[in-house]
Order: C-alpha cells, then structure tokens, then sequence
C-alpha cells in the first residue's frame, strides 16, 4: 500500500515516532553533514543512512533516487576539483588534481548524496498528515503549513497527469525523439495546453471544494490527528543532541577535517 509521493505506510519504529521528533531529528542531521569535511567521516554518514534506510523499509526508495545521488556526487566531485589547491597528484591538461581537492571533492559529494538519502528517508517515514501537523505544533502558521499540504499533494498529483498527457499526444502521433532543441520546444506545445488546462481545472475544483465545506485559514482549529511525545521520541532526541554535540566538539579539536578552515 503506497499513499502520495515516496511515503511507505509500513509500520517500523522510525514510522512510530512522533513527526515533531522525525522534524528536529532531520534537522539535526542536516547540520551534521557540515561538521566534517574528511570522507572517512561522511562515509559513516552515509553508512549509518543506509541502516536508518533499512530499519524504515526504505531501502526501495533508495533504490529509485540512486541516479540522482550517483549524479550529484559525481558533480560535486568534479567541481570542487578547480577550486582546491595543494600538492598535485596528477594533471589531466590545464586542470591540477590535487590531494586535497581529491578528499573534500569527495567529501562534498557524499554530503550531498547524504542530503538525497536523508530527504528521501524523511519523506519515506513521514506522511503529509503527520507533517503538517508536526509543522504546527513546532510554530508554523497555519496557513502556510496547509500551503505546503497542498503543494506536496499536488506534486505527484500533477506528474502523473503530465505522464498521461505525454501517452495521450504520444498515441496520437506526437513525436518528442528529436534531438534538436528548438523543434522539441515547438513539439511541447501540445503537452504544455492540456497540462495548462488540467491544473486550472483542479485549481478551481479544489477552491469550490474548499468554499462548500467551509473552509477558513483562520479561527482556533481542531485536528484529527493527535500528536504525543513518548519516551522513545525523548530518547532519540536526547541521543541526537549528545551526537551532535559530541560532533561539533570533536571537529573543533581539530578532527574530521581535510582542507582547514572550509565547512
């Protein structure tokens, strides 16, 4: 059973925790991947994802981001190659590779494919409900939390009605193989209408489902979903905290670093 986007409504521990903890937990682990800058160090990181990812049943979703992960890092690497100095390993004609460009280039592509893989994993254990009003319970608006409720339906909501749009105009004889940019441009515009027209229409019939039922973005509200803060979501906050803590103090010694006075 799949609900809206990547979300896999398996029960796990990490789907079991308040999403006021999933929340912070994703931040803290967000400003982890800025601490240090050797590899050695992200690859835990990533290693330790790779189990949170396992532990969540989210390994498949994984599975679905790797080309995005592999092309980021790949990227990253890459580009990082110009911009560090140091001694130099070997040359591939005007561009120097250098020991030190080498390490934070991979560095900074495993923060980045760790970035995929954490965002993939909050959005495998979180559902939109659970978001939204863990979002307000930490302080968000009302409005702009249902704004962003909205939004995340609408995403794959809208994906997969272009994908039928395409299929449809594909059927009737569209061709879209050409390589040549400005004729695909051209060849878009019988996707782009109906597309248009779609999102138009469900625009209109949501504000008229909206209106019927009332809707107000403001007043004291009441929500079906009932968040509670357990010992385990104490526990993992509290071991959160320590980690970090224990990171920061730990880079600040000196450590986990490859090109001083870099992120």
């Amino acid at each position: 059973m799949r609900t809206t986007g990547i979300y896999v409504a398996h029960r796990t521990m990490l789907h079991g925790l308040d999403s006021r903890t999933k929340i912070i937990a994703f931040a803290f682990l967000s400003g982890m991947l800025l601490v240090f800058n050797d590899p050695r160090y992200l690859a835990a990181m990533v290693l330790g994802l790779l189990v949170l990812g396992a532990l969540g049943r989210s390994l498949r979703n994984y599975n679905r981001v790797r080309y995005l992960a592999l092309f980021l890092f790949l990227t990253s690497w890459v580009a990082w190659q110009f911009y560090i100095r140091g001694t130099v390993v070997t040359r591939f004609g005007p561009v120097a590779l250098t020991h030190q460009g080498i390490l934070y280039g991979l560095s900074a592509g495993m923060r980045v494919a760790c970035a995929v893989l954490l965002g993939t994993l909050f959005l495998s254990i979180t559902g939109i409900e659970e978001l939204m009003a863990g979002l307000i319970r930490l302080g968000l608006p009302y409005r702009i939390g249902f704004v962003l409720s909205v939004t995340a339906r609408l995403v794959p909501l809208l994906a997969l009605a272009l994908g039928d749009i395409v299929q449809a105009q594909t059927a009737r004889g569209l061709d879209l193989s050409s390589h040549n940019p400005f004729r695909r441009a051209r060849q878009l515009f019988p996707v782009l209408v109906p597309f248009l027209v779609f999102s138009a229409r469900h625009a209109s019939r949501l504000a008229m489902a909206l209106e019927s039922k009332g809707f107000r973005p403001s007043g004291a509200r009441t929500y079906y979903l009932q968040l509670v803060m357990r010992r385990r979501d104490f526990v993992v906050l509290l071991a959160l905290f320590a980690l970090t803590t224990l990171s920061v103090a730990w880079r600040l010694t000196g450590h986990g670093v490859v090109v001083p006075g870099r992120i």
